[in-house]
Protein backbone atom coordinates (compact mmCIF):
# COMPACT_ATOMS: atom_id res chain seq x y z
CA UNK A 1 0.00 0.00 0.00
CA UNK A 2 1.15 3.56 -0.91
CA UNK A 3 1.77 6.29 1.05
CA UNK A 4 0.88 8.82 -0.85
CA UNK A 5 -1.27 9.14 -3.66
CA UNK A 6 -1.17 11.89 -6.44
CA UNK A 7 -3.80 12.58 -8.44
CA UNK A 8 -3.24 14.34 -11.71
CA UNK A 9 0.21 13.51 -13.96
CA UNK A 10 0.51 17.20 -15.39
CA UNK A 11 3.72 18.72 -14.37
CA UNK A 12 2.37 19.62 -11.01
CA UNK A 13 1.44 16.04 -10.51
CA UNK A 14 4.82 14.95 -11.73
CA UNK A 15 6.83 17.13 -9.97
CA UNK A 16 5.35 16.73 -6.88
CA UNK A 17 5.24 12.86 -7.05
CA UNK A 18 8.84 13.07 -7.88
CA UNK A 19 9.56 15.14 -4.91
CA UNK A 20 7.35 13.19 -2.65
CA UNK A 21 8.72 9.73 -3.51
CA UNK A 22 12.20 10.77 -1.94
CA UNK A 23 10.89 9.86 1.43
CA UNK A 24 7.86 7.86 0.72
CA UNK A 25 5.67 5.27 -1.34
CA UNK A 26 3.87 7.10 -3.47
CA UNK A 27 1.36 5.82 -6.51
CA UNK A 28 0.63 8.72 -9.43
CA UNK A 29 -2.86 8.56 -11.06
CA UNK A 30 -3.06 9.85 -14.50
CA UNK A 31 -6.68 9.61 -16.41
CA UNK A 32 -5.11 10.03 -20.15
CA UNK A 33 -3.21 7.06 -21.70
CA UNK A 34 0.08 9.42 -20.73
CA UNK A 35 1.10 11.94 -18.50
CA UNK A 36 1.37 15.92 -19.44
CA UNK A 37 -1.83 15.40 -22.35
CA UNK A 38 -3.10 18.77 -20.96
CA UNK A 39 -2.46 22.09 -20.03
CA UNK A 40 1.40 20.64 -19.97
CA UNK A 41 1.52 20.25 -23.45
CA UNK A 42 0.20 22.82 -24.36
CA UNK A 43 2.07 26.16 -22.21
CA UNK A 44 3.90 28.65 -23.23
CA UNK A 45 7.10 27.29 -21.66
CA UNK A 46 8.32 30.57 -20.89
CA UNK A 47 10.23 31.65 -17.36
CA UNK A 48 9.28 34.94 -16.62
CA UNK A 49 10.92 35.81 -13.05
CA UNK A 50 8.11 39.15 -12.76
CA UNK A 51 5.19 37.09 -13.90
CA UNK A 52 2.40 37.15 -11.09
CA UNK A 53 1.53 38.50 -7.71
CA UNK A 54 3.94 38.33 -4.58
CA UNK A 55 3.15 34.79 -3.88
CA UNK A 56 4.07 33.80 -7.28
CA UNK A 57 6.79 35.69 -7.63
CA UNK A 58 8.05 34.00 -4.22
CA UNK A 59 8.14 30.79 -6.28
CA UNK A 60 9.66 31.97 -9.11
CA UNK A 61 12.29 33.11 -7.00
CA UNK A 62 12.43 29.84 -5.48
CA UNK A 63 12.34 27.67 -8.60
CA UNK A 64 15.25 29.61 -10.51
CA UNK A 65 17.58 27.92 -8.24
CA UNK A 66 16.40 24.40 -9.60
CA UNK A 67 16.31 25.55 -13.47
CA UNK A 68 19.52 26.89 -13.28
CA UNK A 69 21.13 23.57 -11.87
CA UNK A 70 18.15 21.17 -12.41
CA UNK A 71 18.44 17.68 -9.24
CA UNK A 72 16.86 15.58 -12.58
CA UNK A 73 18.47 13.73 -14.64
CA UNK A 74 18.41 16.18 -18.48
CA UNK A 75 20.61 15.91 -21.17
CA UNK A 76 20.47 19.28 -21.92
CA UNK A 77 19.94 23.35 -19.86
CA UNK A 78 15.99 23.15 -19.35
CA UNK A 79 16.18 27.24 -20.28
CA UNK A 80 17.61 28.72 -23.38
CA UNK A 81 17.87 32.31 -24.05
CA UNK A 82 14.06 34.17 -24.79
CA UNK A 83 13.19 37.75 -23.43
CA UNK A 84 10.12 39.42 -22.43
CA UNK A 85 9.29 42.51 -24.54
CA UNK A 86 6.27 44.04 -23.10
CA UNK A 87 4.58 46.81 -25.14
CA UNK A 88 2.00 50.13 -24.32
CA UNK A 89 0.12 52.46 -26.11
CA UNK A 90 0.14 55.96 -25.28
CA UNK A 91 -3.08 55.01 -23.32
CA UNK A 92 -1.65 52.25 -21.31
CA UNK A 93 1.48 53.65 -19.99
CA UNK A 94 0.55 53.88 -16.39
CA UNK A 95 -0.19 50.44 -16.53
CA UNK A 96 3.45 50.14 -17.71
CA UNK A 97 4.71 52.35 -14.84
CA UNK A 98 2.53 49.93 -12.41
CA UNK A 99 4.33 47.04 -13.73
CA UNK A 100 7.65 48.31 -13.51
CA UNK A 101 7.66 49.99 -10.22
CA UNK A 102 6.78 46.13 -8.70
CA UNK A 103 9.47 44.75 -10.66
CA UNK A 104 13.28 43.83 -10.82
CA UNK A 105 15.31 42.93 -13.77
CA UNK A 106 13.77 45.65 -15.93
CA UNK A 107 15.24 47.28 -19.25
CA UNK A 108 13.22 50.49 -19.99
CA UNK A 109 12.75 50.95 -23.69
CA UNK A 110 11.59 53.96 -26.08
CA UNK A 111 8.90 52.37 -28.80
CA UNK A 112 12.09 53.24 -31.17
CA UNK A 113 14.36 50.57 -29.37
CA UNK A 114 11.05 48.08 -29.11
CA UNK A 115 11.13 48.30 -32.81
CA UNK A 116 14.30 47.60 -33.43
CA UNK A 117 14.37 44.20 -31.07
CA UNK A 118 11.18 43.31 -33.37
CA UNK A 119 10.84 45.12 -36.10
CA UNK A 120 7.20 44.31 -37.28
CA UNK A 121 6.05 46.50 -34.74
CA UNK A 122 3.95 49.41 -36.09
CA UNK A 123 5.99 52.91 -35.85
CA UNK A 124 4.58 54.80 -33.56
CA UNK A 125 2.00 52.70 -32.75
CA UNK A 126 3.38 52.36 -29.39
CA UNK A 127 4.58 54.74 -26.28
CA UNK A 128 6.72 52.57 -24.56
CA UNK A 129 8.47 49.20 -23.91
CA UNK A 130 10.04 47.43 -20.86
CA UNK A 131 12.14 44.32 -21.70
CA UNK A 132 13.22 41.58 -18.93
CA UNK A 133 16.23 39.90 -21.17
CA UNK A 134 16.59 37.13 -18.45
CA UNK A 135 12.96 35.71 -19.54
CA UNK A 136 14.28 32.44 -20.64
CA UNK A 137 12.17 30.10 -23.22
CA UNK A 138 11.43 26.05 -21.31
CA UNK A 139 12.34 22.59 -22.31
CA UNK A 140 8.59 21.58 -21.35
CA UNK A 141 9.22 18.09 -22.24
CA UNK A 142 12.79 17.51 -21.16
CA UNK A 143 11.99 18.74 -17.90
CA UNK A 144 8.34 16.21 -17.74
CA UNK A 145 10.82 13.03 -18.35
CA UNK A 146 13.38 14.16 -15.93
CA UNK A 147 11.19 14.60 -13.27
CA UNK A 148 9.38 11.14 -14.52
CA UNK A 149 12.71 9.08 -14.86
CA UNK A 150 13.45 10.56 -10.78
CA UNK A 151 10.00 9.51 -9.51
CA UNK A 152 10.52 6.00 -11.30
CA UNK A 153 13.67 5.76 -9.77
CA UNK A 154 12.93 6.56 -6.28
CA UNK A 155 10.55 3.66 -6.59
CA UNK A 156 7.44 5.66 -7.69
CA UNK A 157 4.37 3.89 -9.59
CA UNK A 158 2.39 5.19 -12.46
CA UNK A 159 -1.11 4.16 -13.37
CA UNK A 160 -2.38 5.66 -16.44
CA UNK A 161 -6.27 5.12 -17.93
CA UNK A 162 -6.95 5.37 -14.12
CA UNK A 163 -9.42 8.30 -13.92
CA UNK A 164 -11.03 8.83 -10.35
CA UNK A 165 -14.44 7.71 -10.02
CA UNK A 166 -15.03 7.28 -6.35
CA UNK A 167 -12.92 8.96 -2.94
CA UNK A 168 -13.71 8.30 0.32
CA UNK A 169 -12.15 7.86 3.98
CA UNK A 170 -12.19 5.37 5.36
CA UNK A 171 -10.62 4.04 9.08
CA UNK A 172 -7.99 6.77 8.16
CA UNK A 173 -7.37 5.92 4.68
CA UNK A 174 -8.41 7.42 1.53
CA UNK A 175 -10.23 4.89 -0.91
CA UNK A 176 -9.98 5.17 -4.21
CA UNK A 177 -11.21 3.87 -7.11
CA UNK A 178 -9.46 5.07 -10.50
CA UNK A 179 -9.79 2.99 -13.80
CA UNK A 180 -11.85 0.05 -12.47
CA UNK A 181 -8.93 -0.43 -9.61
CA UNK A 182 -9.23 0.30 -5.68
CA UNK A 183 -6.23 1.83 -3.88
CA UNK A 184 -5.66 2.97 -0.37
CA UNK A 185 -3.05 5.68 1.47
CA UNK A 186 -3.69 8.01 4.34
CA UNK A 187 -2.30 10.68 2.15
CA UNK A 188 -4.23 12.20 -1.29
CA UNK A 189 -2.89 14.98 -3.46
CA UNK A 190 -4.99 16.98 -5.55
CA UNK A 191 -2.79 17.94 -8.34
CA UNK A 192 -5.67 17.52 -11.21
CA UNK A 193 -5.70 20.06 -12.99
CA UNK A 194 -8.97 21.83 -14.07
CA UNK A 195 -10.65 18.69 -12.34
CA UNK A 196 -9.29 19.71 -8.82
CA UNK A 197 -12.53 20.77 -7.83
CA UNK A 198 -14.51 17.81 -9.06
CA UNK A 199 -11.76 15.62 -6.73
CA UNK A 200 -12.38 17.91 -4.06
CA UNK A 201 -16.23 17.31 -4.39
CA UNK A 202 -15.69 13.73 -4.50
CA UNK A 203 -13.42 13.48 -1.41
CA UNK A 204 -15.84 16.00 0.96
CA UNK A 205 -13.12 18.72 0.93
CA UNK A 206 -13.10 22.66 1.35
CA UNK A 207 -15.29 23.00 -1.95
CA UNK A 208 -12.37 25.88 -2.90
CA UNK A 209 -13.91 27.27 -6.63
CA UNK A 210 -11.17 25.78 -9.05
CA UNK A 211 -12.40 27.54 -12.29
CA UNK A 212 -10.77 26.61 -15.83
CA UNK A 213 -9.98 29.06 -18.05
CA UNK A 214 -9.43 28.36 -21.87
CA UNK A 215 -6.24 30.03 -23.57
CA UNK A 216 -6.05 30.22 -26.94
CA UNK A 217 -3.15 30.12 -29.66
CA UNK A 218 -2.47 30.15 -33.23
CA UNK A 219 0.70 29.44 -35.40
CA UNK A 220 1.54 31.94 -38.25
CA UNK A 221 4.17 31.42 -40.91
CA UNK A 222 7.46 33.64 -39.75
CA UNK A 223 6.68 37.19 -41.31
CA UNK A 224 8.83 37.22 -45.09
CA UNK A 225 11.89 38.28 -44.86
CA UNK A 226 12.57 37.89 -41.24
CA UNK A 227 14.59 35.17 -38.98
CA UNK A 228 12.39 35.18 -36.07
CA UNK A 229 14.52 33.20 -33.76
CA UNK A 230 15.80 35.71 -31.77
CA UNK A 231 13.06 38.04 -31.81
CA UNK A 232 11.42 37.82 -27.42
CA UNK A 233 8.17 36.81 -26.85
CA UNK A 234 6.38 40.25 -27.18
CA UNK A 235 3.00 41.52 -26.45
CA UNK A 236 0.56 44.08 -24.89
CA UNK A 237 1.24 45.43 -21.37
CA UNK A 238 -2.54 45.42 -21.27
CA UNK A 239 -2.55 41.87 -21.97
CA UNK A 240 -4.89 41.82 -24.80
CA UNK A 241 -2.40 39.70 -27.19
CA UNK A 242 1.54 38.46 -27.23
CA UNK A 243 3.75 36.41 -29.87
CA UNK A 244 6.32 34.60 -29.27
CA UNK A 245 8.74 32.72 -31.72
CA UNK A 246 8.50 29.15 -31.82
CA UNK A 247 10.50 26.82 -34.29
CA UNK A 248 10.95 29.34 -36.93
CA UNK A 249 7.74 30.46 -36.65
CA UNK A 250 4.91 32.91 -34.50
CA UNK A 251 2.94 31.56 -32.03
CA UNK A 252 -0.07 34.10 -31.38
CA UNK A 253 -2.43 34.24 -28.50
CA UNK A 254 -5.40 36.61 -27.74
CA UNK A 255 -4.06 36.21 -24.15
CA UNK A 256 -7.75 34.94 -23.85
CA UNK A 257 -9.35 33.27 -20.01
CA UNK A 258 -13.05 32.61 -20.62
CA UNK A 259 -14.51 30.25 -18.12
CA UNK A 260 -15.29 26.76 -19.37
CA UNK A 261 -16.00 23.45 -17.36
CA UNK A 262 -13.20 20.81 -17.24
CA UNK A 263 -12.45 19.50 -20.60
CA UNK A 264 -10.02 18.64 -23.47
CA UNK A 265 -9.71 22.26 -24.50
CA UNK A 266 -10.45 23.19 -27.93
CA UNK A 267 -10.15 27.05 -29.59
CA UNK A 268 -13.07 29.46 -29.89
CA UNK A 269 -12.91 30.99 -33.39
CA UNK A 270 -14.51 34.15 -32.78
CA UNK A 271 -11.80 34.94 -29.89
CA UNK A 272 -8.94 33.90 -32.02
CA UNK A 273 -10.22 35.57 -34.85
CA UNK A 274 -10.42 38.75 -32.19
CA UNK A 275 -6.92 38.62 -30.70
CA UNK A 276 -5.60 38.18 -33.75
CA UNK A 277 -7.02 41.37 -35.31
CA UNK A 278 -5.75 43.12 -31.94
CA UNK A 279 -1.87 41.44 -32.90
CA UNK A 280 -2.36 42.57 -36.56
CA UNK A 281 -3.49 45.82 -35.65
CA UNK A 282 0.15 46.22 -33.58
CA UNK A 283 2.41 44.99 -36.86
CA UNK A 284 2.87 45.72 -40.39
CA UNK A 285 2.24 42.58 -41.19
CA UNK A 286 -0.82 41.16 -42.07
CA UNK A 287 -2.41 37.81 -41.06
CA UNK A 288 -2.82 35.50 -44.66
CA UNK A 289 -3.17 32.38 -43.03
CA UNK A 290 -2.79 29.99 -40.03
CA UNK A 291 -0.78 26.36 -39.78
CA UNK A 292 -2.38 25.66 -36.80
CA UNK A 293 -4.10 26.58 -33.89
CA UNK A 294 -4.75 24.52 -30.42
CA UNK A 295 -6.40 26.18 -26.83
CA UNK A 296 -5.76 24.50 -23.52
CA UNK A 297 -6.76 25.15 -19.79
CA UNK A 298 -5.40 27.80 -16.94
CA UNK A 299 -6.85 27.07 -13.71
CA UNK A 300 -7.49 29.60 -10.91
CA UNK A 301 -8.49 30.15 -7.46
CA UNK A 302 -10.48 32.95 -6.70
CA UNK A 303 -7.67 35.32 -5.82
CA UNK A 304 -5.84 34.02 -8.52
CA UNK A 305 -3.19 32.25 -6.40
CA UNK A 306 -2.29 28.91 -6.40
CA UNK A 307 -3.44 26.55 -3.48
CA UNK A 308 -0.58 24.34 -1.92
CA UNK A 309 -1.29 22.77 1.61
CA UNK A 310 -3.42 20.60 4.16
CA UNK A 311 -7.52 20.65 3.49
CA UNK A 312 -9.14 22.50 6.25
CA UNK A 313 -11.86 19.59 6.56
CA UNK A 314 -10.95 16.17 4.89
CA UNK A 315 -8.08 15.17 7.12
CA UNK A 316 -5.01 14.05 4.82
CA UNK A 317 -6.46 15.33 1.75
CA UNK A 318 -3.55 18.22 0.62
CA UNK A 319 -4.14 20.90 -2.48
CA UNK A 320 -1.79 20.90 -4.88
CA UNK A 321 -4.18 23.40 -7.78
CA UNK A 322 -4.73 26.71 -9.47
CA UNK A 323 -1.08 27.45 -10.67
CA UNK A 324 -3.40 29.73 -13.66
CA UNK A 325 -0.72 29.83 -16.24
CA UNK A 326 2.40 29.61 -13.75
CA UNK A 327 2.15 25.76 -13.74
CA UNK A 328 5.42 24.76 -15.93
CA UNK A 329 7.64 27.82 -14.05
CA UNK A 330 6.62 27.16 -10.28
CA UNK A 331 6.21 23.56 -10.49
CA UNK A 332 9.77 22.67 -9.14
CA UNK A 333 8.80 25.35 -6.20
CA UNK A 334 5.63 23.73 -5.32
CA UNK A 335 6.95 20.15 -5.19
CA UNK A 336 9.76 21.23 -2.64
CA UNK A 337 6.84 22.46 -1.14
CA UNK A 338 4.40 19.78 -1.19
CA UNK A 339 7.10 17.86 -0.02
CA UNK A 340 7.97 19.59 2.67
CA UNK A 341 4.67 20.24 3.94
CA UNK A 342 3.15 16.32 3.65
CA UNK A 343 6.01 15.43 5.90
CA UNK A 344 5.50 17.57 8.62
CA UNK A 345 9.59 19.44 7.27
CA UNK A 346 9.61 23.26 7.47
CA UNK A 347 8.87 25.00 4.66
CA UNK A 348 11.39 26.43 2.13
CA UNK A 349 9.54 29.75 1.88
CA UNK A 350 8.31 33.06 3.98
CA UNK A 351 5.35 32.56 6.14
CA UNK A 352 3.59 35.69 4.35
CA UNK A 353 4.03 33.82 1.09
CA UNK A 354 2.93 30.49 2.67
CA UNK A 355 0.06 31.90 4.48
CA UNK A 356 -1.15 33.27 0.91
CA UNK A 357 -1.02 29.56 -1.12
CA UNK A 358 -2.49 27.76 2.15
CA UNK A 359 -6.00 25.90 1.33
CA UNK A 360 -6.79 27.32 5.24
CA UNK A 361 -7.22 31.16 3.77
CA UNK A 362 -10.70 30.08 2.57
CA UNK A 363 -12.02 28.15 5.28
Amino acid sequence: MPDIIVIGGGMAGVSAAAALAADAEVLLLEAEPGTGQHSTARSAAIFIRNYGNAALRALNDRAAGFFEAPDIDVEAPLLTPRGELLLATGEELDLLEEYAAGSAGLERLSAVEAERLVPILKPGHFAGAVLEPEARDIDVDAMLQGYLRQFRARGGQLRCKAPVSALSREAGLWQIVAGGETHAAPVVVNAAGAWAGEIARMAGAQPIPIQPCRRSAAVLPAPEGHQVGLWPLFGSIAETWYAKPMGGQLMVSPADADPVPPQDAWPDDMVLAEGLYRYESAVTVPVTRMVSSWAGLRSFAPDKTPVCGFDSEAEGFFWLAGQGGHGIQTAPALAELTAALVAGRAASIDDGSLGALSPVRFA
